[in-house]
């Protein structure tokens, strides 16, 4: 027999808050909502009372030496989860800044008490908390005296709302966390930490759960967004190294992957049967080497196969793309857009994008235009981690599933390879390169397969051609050694045997 309780736990109704969380917080537990001035600390409070609040689970919200509630509730009515016909009855707001400034704890207690006793409310709010440890010492550290009274204040406060089963939000402005020693800190159940930092021209905000009780939180920073909608948490994706369809990774690598068609035959062919479903690809090449043509194909093929599929265009809006063959892919509904215009991103909101259209959509094909340009959408300080973050975005996508297609702006030094300028190509499955040669005194386009993990792909370099057809891969018997030395040979050019314009050699 199992007799292990179980905590309640309370829907927040904050976008990615809950999955933060692990599920919600416990019911009638004692929780601060602590941050900077402007982090968003009033706005979380209000969407999770407004999220809550209903006729059996009524709220409390006692404003102390903040702004007065008429003045507040004018600005939380902008939000879109503001409900006028819950305020009143199922949500009730009081000013305590009287007993608050006549500094007498037992005062505060004795009217936040009287306050519970005749509303019965499930939810207690105290904004601004810290206002209250203010009034009474000023801006000096509490006396040792006087700390044991607010310890003891924060205890009875705690206690009484504990006994009438009420789950309480203190919110208070805390501009670094707080010592162990901190009885609010200590007596809270969970402590949830709001900040905001500008960038340059970037407004970053960031939530982390330093505390919760009896909850597998996710650790870390985690960004979020504060839209009219209200706040919205972009939680950091922790992979499982499971699929989709359950298995284990294990079990992946054992079971053999369909291959996926690139849309191009002659591609297929030297990929050695297609791209393996699952896996992520990365298209490196100089500006105008058809790296976008290529991706576009993937995509066509993926829509003639009945496979839903999503671009991420970051150099570029979709709606402008100079590509009709995408375009009409967007207009038919069968690729998806990301909607990438909003600058100061960061990966774990891209990255809740992309899983949230493939969840709508099905979609199995997902394609990010370019890396380069992700990283130039990205606030400051994100670009600081892109590497890590990369490798998380892509694990995540193809933990769903998805096959992944990333383009790699590079500067053709024509002996110089490279396939990223991130160091990102340890963290895909495959690469192809596409590059410039010069051929008579034209500049040529050719391909290689550089990387395909379990598969006897081809090694060589193919001239190829884009056409209004698309994506034209020239025969596997030219020699293209011959052509550029002006020495027949039997041999194959490899990649890194490419000479430089204008050496005979």
């Amino acid at each position: 027999m199992n007799d292990k309780f179980v905590l309640p736990r309370l829907a927040t109704g904050v976008p990615g808050l809950d999955v933060l969380l692990g599920g919600g917080l416990a019911e009638f537990s004692f929780n601060l909502i602590a941050g900077s001035p402007g982090s968003g600390k009033t706005t979380l409070a209000h969407q999770i009372m407004f999220a809550l609040a209903n006729p059996d689970r009524r709220a409390l919200f006692l404003t102390v030496l903040g702004e007065p509630p008429l003045k507040m509730l004018r600005y939380q009515q902008q939000y879109s989860f503001f409900d006028i016909s819950k305020v009143g009855s199922s949500i009730r707001f009081v000013t305590v800044a009287e007993e608050v400034m006549s500094g007498d704890f037992d005062r505060v207690l004795a009217r936040i008490v009287a306050e519970v006793e005749q509303f019965e409310p499930r939810l207690v709010f105290v904004d601004s908390f810290r206002s209250v440890v203010q009034a009474v010492q000023g801006e000096q550290a509490l006396p040792d005296g006087q700390r044991g009274d607010l310890q003891q204040f924060v205890q009875r406060l705690g206690m009484h709302l504990t006994n009438w089963h009420a789950t309480t939000f203190l919110i208070g402005e805390y501009m670094t966390p707080e010592s162990e020693g901190n009885p609010v800190f200590t007596v809270a159940d969970g402590i949830l930490w709001l900040s905001q930092s500008l960038q340059r021209n970037s407004m970053v905000r960031k939530m982390q759960v330093t505390k919760m009780r009896g909850h597998a939180t996710i650790a870390g920073l985690h960004t979020f967004r504060i839209t009219g909608d209200g706040i919205q948490v972009f939680p950091r994706t922790m992979t499982t190294g499971a699929t989709k369809s359950g298995r284990g990774a294990s079990e992946q690598e054992a079971a053999p992957r369909p291959a996926l068609s690139m849309g191009i035959p002659a591609l297929d062919e030297m990929m050695g049967g297609g791209l393996p479903a699952g896996y992520s690809l990365l298209i490196a090449g100089p500006s105008g080497s058809g790296k976008s043509m290529l991706s576009t194909a993937f995509l066509s093929e993926g829509a003639r196969a009945g496979e839903m599929g999503v671009i991420a265009a970051f150099e570029k809006s979709p709606s402008r793309t100079r590509n009709p063959r995408l375009d009409a892919l967007i207009a038919a509904g069968k690729v998806g857009v990301v909607d990438t215009r909003a600058l100061d991103l960061s990966i774990d909101e891209t990255l809740f994008a992309l899983t949230d259209m493939i969840a709508r959509t099905g979609a199995t094909r997902v394609v990010i235009d370019s890396l380069s340009g992700f990283e130039l959408a990205l606030a400051p300080t994100f670009r600081e981690d892109f590497r890590e973050s990369l490798h998380r975005m892509v694990a995540a996508l193809t933990d769903l599933g998805a096959t992944v297609l990333m383009i790699s702006e590079l500067e053709d030094r024509y002996t110089d390879l490279r396939f990223s300028p991130y160091g990102a190509a340890f963290l895909t499955d495959a690469i192809i390169v596409q590059r410039y040669v010069e051929l008579a005194g034209d500049l040529k386009r050719v391909m290689a397969v550089v990387k395909l993990r379990n598969s006897k792909h081809s090694h060589q370099l193919r001239l190829f051609d884009i056409t209004d057809a698309g994506i034209v891969i020239g025969a596997p018997t030219q020699d293209i050694k011959a052509l550029l030395t002006g020495h027949p040979s039997p041999a194959t050019l490899t990649a890194d045997e490419l000479p430089a314009p204008g050496d005979d050699s």
